[in-house]
Formats: C-alpha cells, sequence, structure tokens
C-alpha cells in the first residue's frame, strides 16, 4: 500500500510533471493563460508550440531569450520578436498573446513545456567566437542530445548532437537528411556533464553570432523519491521490418524520433495526449514541416508504447525499416503518487440530454452510463487510443462484446480538449443520440499506486505481464479486446486462487490453476494461466489482444478492502478524513451484482441510487444500502445479501 508519506515530495525530491507538460488547448484569439503546474519564471525553460490542424510553423519560446521571441524548427530564420505570441513566462505556466500561430480562436493546439532542471533539460545561449570553443551548461550530467539554432541571422540549419552518432557528424531539426559527417560540428570531442564543444562551424559557431543550445540528458537518475529514476532517455535501435521492442525501463509519454541511415525521412513527434496508443490513433507531428498533425508521416498502427517502452510493429520508413538506424529522445510518463482522490477521479453529470464533460484533467479512463433507462455501461481510454473520427474504441461492462467503436454522439468520443475552452486531456461524451436524461460519467487518472493499465497480446502459455502501478495490484480487471469473452477480475482477499466475472452476477471461481496461474502479482508484474486453464480465453488465448485495468490501495485516495456481513449497519473503515466519493461492492462467495454508488448522485444517510456494472439496469434510488462515515462508507442493515449477509464475504473498491 502507499502511504501519505511516501508520497509526500519534499523539496530535493523531483517527479517528471514538475518539470514536463503536453497541454491540448483550445484557442481563444485573445489573451489566454496555460495553467500547467511547471515553473517557468523561477525556473526557467522552453514552450514548443504546434497547431495541430491546418498548415502551421513549430514555434519555440525560452526563458533565456525572452517571451515574446519565437524560433521556427521548420526552417532556418533566425529568432523573430512576437509580441502577442508568447506573452509571459509563469510559476505555473504562461500566458499566451492574440498572435494565431498559436491561439487562433477555436484552433486545436498543442504545448510541449520542459523545465530546466538538473539531469533532466537545460537551456544555454552563447556567442559564437569562428574557432572551436567550449561552453558550460548546467544539465548536471553529460547531454544525451543537443539541439542548436543560430537565433540572430536566417539560413542557419539546426544543429541536433545525438550520443549515439557521436561528435562528428550532425543532424538537421529542420530537414529530412540522414545524419552527415559535416567540418568540425563538435570539434570531435564528446561533450561532458559541465561543458560541451563546438567547431569552427557557422552554424553552431560563427564569430559574433548569437546561439541557443537545449540540452537533453540521457538515463541521468535524479528523479523519484530516492532520486534514482530515470525520466529521459536518448537512444538508438536499427529498424527490423517487424516487431522491434524498445527497452526503457519505463513507459515514454513524449518521443522525438528519426531516421539517421539510408534514406531521407521526417522527424516524427507524439504524446500520449494527442495520441501513443496501442490502437490505430497515433497522431504524429513532424518539426521540419508546417504540416497538420498526421500529414507528413502517417505512423497510425506503426508503434505502441509499452510498461517498459515502446514497439516497432511494422516497415514504416519513419520508423522500422531493416537496414536503417533510429534516433530517439523519450520522455517517462507521471511518476508522482496522488495525495488526494479529486487529482485522479471524478464524478460528472448532467441533468438533460447533452454532452457531458468531466471535470478531471488529464483523465486516462472513462465509464459512462445512461443513469434514468435500460442502457450499456461504456468503458473507453486513452491507452485505446480513437478514431480519426474522435469516437473511442468501447468495451462495456455489462456484455461479453467485442471491442467496438461506435459512430454516433451515443458514446465516448476524444480525449480533449473540448470545444468550449482550455482542458488537458480531458475525457468527454457526445451528446447527440444519447436516449435519456442524466447521463453519468466517471473518469480516472493513471497514476502509481491508484490505477495503472496495460495491452498485450496472448501467448497462450504462462505469461508474466509487465504493468507500472508501482505497487501490487490489488483489483485486475482483464478484458479482450477481439473476441467475445467474459470479464475476468483478479482481487486480492479472494487470492490468485480464485477469480470473478464483472460482467456477471456469478460466485468466485476457483478452477486449478485459477486464471493468475495461482501467482500473486508483484510491484512489477502480473500472471497469466496458460491457454490450458478453464476461462483462459478471457485472458490469455494465443494473439488475442487485451487490456487490463490495475487498481490498488493510496493511503487517503483509494483502497481495495474486503469485510464479513453482519446484517447489521458496519462502518467500513478506508482510512479516509472525508468519506468516500465511490464505492464498488461485489459479493464473493454467493451470486451477487456489482453495485456502484457515489456522492455526485448521493451516498446519505437516506435513499442511495445505485447502479450495477453487470446490468443495463436503470438507477434504483429508493433504497439505503450505504450511508457516509467520515474514514470510508457504512454498510446498512436495510442491505440486501448481495451486500450484508451475516457471514457473507465482500470485496470493494473506494475512492476518496
Amino acid at each position: 500500500m502507499f502511504s501519505a508519506q511516501n508520497s509526500q515530495a519534499s523539496s530535493d525530491v523531483n517527479y517528471i510533471e514538475d518539470v514536463f507538460s503536453t497541454w491540448l488547448y483550445t484557442g481563444t484569439g485573445s489573451s489566454l493563460t496555460i495553467t500547467n503546474n511547471i515553473n517557468l519564471s523561477g525556473k526557467g525553460g522552453l514552450v514548443w508550440g504546434k497547431r495541430r490542424v491546418g498548415t502551421s510553423a513549430h514555434n519555440l519560446y525560452d526563458t533565456s531569450r525572452g517571451a515574446t521571441n519565437s524560433l521556427t524548427t521548420n526552417g532556418t530564420a533566425g529568432q523573430t520578436a512576437t509580441a502577442q505570441g508568447l506573452a509571459s513566462f509563469n510559476n505555473n505556466g504562461f500566458t499566451l498573446g492574440t498572435d494565431a500561430t498559436l491561439n487562433n480562436a477555436s484552433a486545436s493546439n498543442v504545448a510541449w513545456t520542459f523545465r530546466e532542471q538538473s539531469k533532466f533539460f537545460d537551456i544555454v545561449t552563447y556567442t559564437g567566437t569562428g574557432v572551436a570553443r567550449t561552453v558550460a551548461h548546467n544539465l548536471g550530467s553529460v547531454p544525451g542530445s543537443m539541439i542548436i539554432k543560430r537565433t540572430d541571422t536566417s539560413g542557419n540549419a539546426w544543429y541536433v548532437y545525438h550520443r549515439s552518432l557521436g561528435a562528428t557528424k550532425v543532424i538537421y531539426l529542420n530537414q529530412t537528411d540522414v545524419a552527415a559527417t559535416v567540418t568540425s560540428p563538435w570539434n570531435d570531442t564528446e561533450p561532458t556533464s559541465t561543458e560541451f564543444t563546438v567547431g569552427a562551424n557557422n552554424n553552431n559557431n560563427a564569430s559574433g553570432g548569437t546561439f541557443v543550445a537545449y540540452l537533453f540528458a540521457h538515463n541521468a537518475g535524479g528523479f523519484g523519491l530516492f532520486g534514482t529514476d530515470n525520466v529521459i532517455s536518448c537512444g538508438t535501435y536499427n529498424g527490423n521490418s517487424t516487431t522491434n521492442s524498445i527497452n526503457l525501463g519505463y513507459e515514454p509519454q513524449w518521443l522525438l524520433i528519426k531516421r539517421t541511415t539510408v534514406a531521407v525521412s521526417s522527424w516524427i513527434l507524439l504524446d500520449n495526449m494527442r495520441g501513443l496508443t496501442v490502437g490505430t490513433s497515433d497522431a504524429a507531428l513532424s518539426p521540419n514541416t508546417s504540416d497538420a498533425e498526421g500529414v507528413t508521416a502517417s505512423v497510425s498502427g506503426a508503434i505502441r508504447p509499452t510498461a517498459t517502452g515502446f514497439d516497432l510493429l511494422n516497415s514504416n520508413s519513419a520508423l522500422n525499416v531493416t537496414g536503417s538506424s533510429y534516433i530517439y529522445i523519450a520522455i517517462r510518463r507521471p511518476m508522482k503518487v496522488p495525495t488526494l482522490g479529486t487529482s485522479v477521479f471524478s464524478v460528472d453529470t448532467t441533468t438533460a440530454d447533452s454532452a457531458i464533460t468531466s471535470t478531471l484533467k488529464q483523465s486516462d479512463m472513462g465509464w459512462f452510463k445512461d443513469r434514468t433507462t435500460v442502457a450499456n455501461w461504456f468503458v473507453a481510454d486513452r491507452l485505446r487510443g480513437f478514431t480519426s473520427a474522435y469516437y473511442t474504441p468501447t468495451l462495456y461492462t455489462n456484455l461479453t462484446n467485442v471491442e467496438a467503436t461506435p459512430t454516433t454522439g451515443d458514446t465516448l468520443t476524444a480525449f480533449g480538449p473540448t470545444t468550449t475552452g482550455v482542458n488537458n486531456g480531458v475525457l468527454y461524451a457526445g451528446g447527440a443520440g444519447i436516449a435519456a436524461n442524466y447521463p453519468l460519467l466517471y473518469s480516472f487518472k493513471r497514476a502509481p499506486g491508484f490505477f495503472d493499465e496495460v495491452c498485450y497480446t496472448g501467448t497462450g502459455s504462462v505469461l508474466n505481464v509487465t504493468h507500472n502501478l508501482g505497487a501490487i495490484p490489488e483489483l485486475i480487471i482483464i478484458k479482450c479486446r477481439n473476441q467475445g469473452t467474459n470479464w475476468a477480475v483478479y482481487s486480492a482477499p479472494t487470492t490468485a486462487l480464485k477469480y470473478l466475472f464483472l460482467n456477471a452476477n456469478s460466485t468466485v471461481q476457483s478452477n486449478t490453476p485459477s486464471l493468475w496461474n495461482d501467482t500473486t502479482p508483484t510491484s512489477s508484474v502480473f500472471t497469466l494461466a496458460a491457454s490450458t486453464a478453464v476461462d483462459s480465453a478471457s485472458t490469455n488465448r494465443v494473439s488475442d489482444t487485451f487490456t487490463a485495468y490495475l487498481f490498488s490501495t493510496v493511503a487517503g485516495v483509494s483502497k481495495v478492502g474486503s469485510y464479513t456481513g453482519t446484517g447489521a449497519l458496519q462502518t467500513i473503515n478506508c482510512g479516509f478524513t472525508s468519506g468516500a466519493r465511490f464505492v464498488l461492492i461485489k459479493r464473493t462467495n454467493s451470486t451477487g451484482d456489482w453495485y456502484v454508488w457515489d456522492s455526485v448522485r448521493g451516498i446519505s444517510s437516506g435513499t442511495d441510487p445505485y447502479l450495477l456494472l453487470n446490468s443495463t439496469a436503470a438507477e434504483v434510488t429508493a433504497n439505503n444500502y450505504v450511508d457516509t462515515d467520515s474514514t470510508g462508507f457504512k454498510v446498512t442493515a436495510a442491505a440486501p445479501a448481495a451486500l450484508n449477509a451475516s457471514g457473507g464475504t465482500y470485496i470493494f473498491l473506494a475512492i476518496a
């Protein structure tokens, strides 16, 4: 279990979410403040922005050159003063001016923020000498990659150093060219942890010229509670035109990839907010062009993130051709343990037949249900992505159906931003086609200890699946995406010897071996039985695709637990201080539905509306089965046997 003590960051503890952000937003045409909680004014950093739809330059602003000075990666121009581009760097983000490049009214945009931080990222400005010289930096480690641009005049390429290319070669951020050996770009001298060297080369050391250098660390540690976690990697791989697994030791949220040998190819820039998925909706931008998202290089279906890195899946020329080499810069996904339930979970409803928008920013999964009519539960998540029409591949907790992609508004749609304002990666549902009133949306954010998701392919043999929960999973929910199977559920209280079905009200199953190969999960893997096990088609049939949702207990945030029924009022202490906002309960030693309550619809000493995850039934409002308690929740004496039979056993998930 994660404790609050473990998640309390002291002043010298760094997390990737403190220094990097991908922010999706809709332009307004007027002054627009982006609050991504990155301290740029106090610490320094870079904002790299791009309009996603339509032709528009990549614009870079940094604190060393000043907020009004823009550089564009898709050309050779020097910096340009744009008073209405980026208006200011703030202690919690930045403010955009009225310039249409990054703030055109109603246009969809992305901004990547890199804060200066030892062992992650540094910015250096210097004046060229025309002869070999060293330049001091504060990266605190040997740079894995450097991007340098002359700022005072036009006509100079963007020079990129990458550790895998060495100090005799350069590659150009503004071009498709392969890596080239040019005259003395780095004076044949590798950078050190305190300085880098430039030769007598006009593109990075012209006499009297002014330059900016962006430095990226490589596997330097410096992050996490103990300061040993890597958050950025600058690596290389050779294409093989088939499945090509790249091991980073973590799941990436941002990737910049470039082919360096054999043939020209655009740079590929991906992130998990726009679409870096285990599906077909990978949304690529290319720093060497002003093209809209997906125009220059289509990579959908060619790359997928894993818990330990990323896989290349086919012979896409920009990513994985046999005989070619590639370089990359990868940044780790968020890693901070939550301390508040409201930071990782929200409940949202409306009182009309209309769209519904999550109040949780950067949500990664949504459960959606029409409360007042017979209707399915929709489940969508960021990792499985969305289609080009921005409809999410949907699973249904009450059905065994395969993953489907509805084509009407009667479903969950893309993961932000909404069309009405600044919302970073917010999950929302379309209103068109919703049959009745009062839709309900539960939104979950992936966070260590609380919730993680893994997509994997079955092998038919005993399989260890790596995850990033960072804790021992206490609740695992698995669904096959391409076959009609039951939803398999592991819970710590019922142990790895047994399993349940989310889509049914059945009792716990106890076949030998169980679906979990009778093996308790660990903080890094969970284990699945071979295809000879009963019901293994739900978890590990060879070549089938699966998604797994993992939950655990975080002190004061979430609780996975169990209790024994008494038939009388009893308090379930979850260790909370302000009560549970969400409660899921299932009886395990006999039949019983999967009951769901939340504080928005009502958990009180009166009637408590509930829904059933395994049923299309409308909300039931006339019963008082659960009550509030500051430490968690209460199960009342009025509760049926499915919730509080004397001697009955029950599992639950509660979120504060």
